[in-house]
């Protein structure tokens, strides 16, 4: 089946752009830990103390979450979601100055258990073992090659989500994020948020949409991702840097084996949907006026580059557009 569709099931397919909406269901809003939470003023509020009832005593046994586990490593942030031993997001930040330095070299780098989340929760190394899906860096090692330990940083397993290997994660993906720092080109400063998606996929039998993914590990507690996400922030256009507003684009692809002929562009949707399937709220603080559509100023296309030596743990590819080139 091809990629377009495998989308269909999940995203309206628009003219010309690509992607326009998810089929899936508005988040609601939940309590935050560091939230307190408002006192209960129903018309019965008066009948609580006489039928002895009061659910927030349970609190005294500890909260039980969600715990959203935050970690800063200088070149990104990442937020852990201890259900599915995956990323929520990372946030990266990348800078023609970050990218032009070269001190990190991930030959020096191993990948590590993040030992500051509980054990209990913990993404491990012996999980993705025979797995059949490789460790995908949300935060690529290739954008924190300022620094040794900024590359380290990278290897957490708070930072990794399965990904399919050949055709995806060692291939479209990577020239995905060759793109994304291919900007720096263009703009002084780029920001990018990463992620894996669960979604629906229409069952060929009865009709109906369901979400169905593969577990990792023994006993499985990683969550495989149907889809990965990326949201690109670019500012401060080299031609010229005092230029108000932001370019913005976001990207969904699906994980799985992707042809190397395959547009960009097929993966392209609006700010709004991607919201609608994280349940996050993306951008809100800025003026709509101010946001400007990526793809209208550079070329959203990828350049396939021939990966020939084992030791990256790539193959060889050749296919699609031979230039990243911007528009003028």
């Amino acid at each position: 089946m091809s990629v377009r569709g495998i989308l269909g099931g999940l995203v309206g397919l628009g003219t010309g752009s690509g992607l326009t909406y998810l089929l899936i269901n508005k988040s609601t809003k939940t309590t935050k830990v560091n939230e307190t939470l408002a006192p209960y003023n129903g018309a019965d509020k008066a009948l609580l103390s006489k039928v002895k009832i009061n659910p927030k005593d349970f609190f005294a046994y500890g909260f039980p979450g969600p715990i959203h586990d935050l970690h800063d490593r200088g070149e990104f942030i990442s937020c852990y979601n201890r259900q599915t031993r995956n990323p929520y997001w990372v946030l990266e930040h990348i800078t023609p100055e970050s990218l032009d330095m070269r001190n990190g070299d991930r030959k020096n780098s191993f990948f590590k258990e993040d030992e500051s989340i509980p054990e209990l929760f913990r993404a491990q190394l012996k999980d993705y073992f025979r797995s059949g899906f490789d460790r995908g860096h949300q935060a690529p090692a290739a954008d924190a090659k300022y620094s040794q330990e900024a590359m380290d940083g990278t290897f957490y397993l708070t930072n990794m989500s399965p990904q399919v290997g050949e055709g995806f994660n060692r291939d479209y993906w990577s020239h995905f994020e060759y793109f994304c720092r291919g900007l720096t080109k263009r703009y002084g400063s780029v920001r990018i948020m990463t992620g894996p998606l669960y979604l629906p996929k229409k069952d060929p039998i009865d009709g109906k949409f369901k979400v169905t993914y593969e577990m990792i590990g023994n006993p499985p507690n990683i969550a495989v991702p149907t889809h990965f996400f990326k949201l690109i922030i670019a500012e401060k256009p080299l031609s010229d840097p005092k230029m108000d507003g932001i370019s913005v684009a976001a990207f969904v692809m699906p994980n799985e084996k992707i042809s190397n002929e395959t547009k960009l562009l097929d993966f392209h949707i609006p700010v709004n949907a991607l919201e609608r399937s994280t349940g996050l709220e993306l951008l809100r603080n800025y003026p709509e006026n101010k946001k400007r559509a990526l793809c209208k100023e550079v070329n959203c296309q990828l350049i396939v580059r021939d990966f020939s030596k084992a030791n990256n743990n790539y193959k060889k590819n050749k296919a699609l557009p031979s230039s990243t080139s911007f528009k003028k």
